[in-house]
């Protein structure tokens, strides 16, 4: 069946600036990172595609290693931009990254320019685009020069492979040479992608909210919703099939050691006329004088659960007291298990 569309979708989502650019997000963004492999059927992959875009989400964000197996995300998505969003090209914001492990060798992650270069290469063809919207620097890498990762991004820019470049999981120190090197390049740094939600605040520990507001960046959180558990999914203990008895990186300790904060923060939603989710990409969206965050990335296993945070954006507002209230119940706000990649 074609798919059409609809056309008030641009009425159902609300649009940002990301940082000094020109470049607007939504505020909700579909991340393919989870669900988008050979483990989901194809029609699946397409209702979530389709519940997006309907509610005005433009923004799709891969990596090269999504799947599994690694790849497999950026086909799927690939095939939908033949057959779903073939007339829609230039209506998406289309991203993709590389610094995690795709092939074997020395030269198969991290950030050297012959890895940055190539893999972005491989995700253009994967997906079967030309360029894409914007490139990342996946994490940090230690052991090369910040000067060559960062001139491998401008290269892919001044190329036409991308628009725009961004950085994930990088501290506020070396978000701070990275912009610095950008700027020399003349390719200046539009997005960072940090995790953050309310269990984990490393971002406002380590200052990096601050510094992407004092330096005109934008930003998009991953893991809003800390993998589901600040969903209804883990208010009654971990069920069967659930992402944390996956081994889909959200261990099972952690949910264990969250779930009776979860649940608090639960009725607090319901006080408020939200679902769980919903608080917590509003929480995630809301103002603050520290640096908001321009766009939160979800995942979705089923187009309902599209549809159910997409309507966080009615409600963004937070009492003084309420965020006093959040900020007690979640004492295990230092949870991060993304720090050794944001650390170094």
């Amino acid at each position: 069946m074609t798919y059409t569309p609809r056309e008030d979708r641009y009425d159902r989502m609300t649009y940002r600036r990301c940082g000094r650019s020109g470049l607007q997000l939504p505020a909700i963004s579909l991340g393919l990172w989870h669900n988008f492999g050979h483990d989901t059927p194809h029609a699946t992959k397409q209702a979530i595609c389709r519940a997006a875009f309907d509610h005005g989400i433009t923004h799709f964000d891969l990596a090269n290693n999504y799947g599994p197996p690694a790849g497999t995300a950026e086909e799927a998505f690939g095939e939908l931009l033949k057959t779903d969003f073939r007339l829609h090209r230039d209506e998406l914001i289309i991203s993709s990254k590389a610094g995690y492990h795709m092939w074997n060798g020395p030269y198969g992650e991290w950030g050297s320019r012959k890895y940055v270069i190539a893999s972005c290469d491989q995700s253009l063809k994967r997906m079967g685009l030309d360029y894409v919207d914007i490139f990342y620097s996946h994490r940090f890498d230690p052991d090369t020069p910040l000067e060559e990762t960062m001139g491998a991004l401008d290269h892919i820019v001044r190329s036409g492979r991308a628009q725009y470049i961004g950085i994930s999981s990088y501290n506020s120190q070396r978000t701070r040479e990275a912009v610095a090197i950008l700027k020399d390049l003349g390719t200046p740094l539009l997005i960072h992608q940090p995790s953050y939600n309310i269990l984990n605040r490393w971002v406002e520990t380590d200052g990096l909210k601050s510094t992407l507001a004092e330096l005109g960046v934008g930003s998009i959180a991953f893991i809003p919703l800390a993998q589901g558990l600040l969903t209804n999914k883990y208010l009654n203990g971990i069920p069967a099939g659930s992402r944390a008895t996956q081994g889909k990186s959200l261990d099972p300790a952690v949910v264990e050691k969250g779930i009776a904060s979860v649940r608090r923060l639960n009725d607090m939603a319901q006080a408020r006329g939200q679902t769980l989710a919903q608080m917590a990409l509003a929480w995630v969206l809301r103002p603050d004088t520290n640096g908001g965050i321009t766009s939160a990335l979800i995942g979705a296993s089923k187009p309902e659960q599209v549809e159910d945070c997409a309507a966080a954006i009615r409600n963004l507002d937070f009492t003084a007291e309420e965020l006093a209230q959040i900020d007690a119940i979640s004492e295990e706000k230092a949870i991060n298990l993304w720090a050794k990649s944001s650390s170094d």
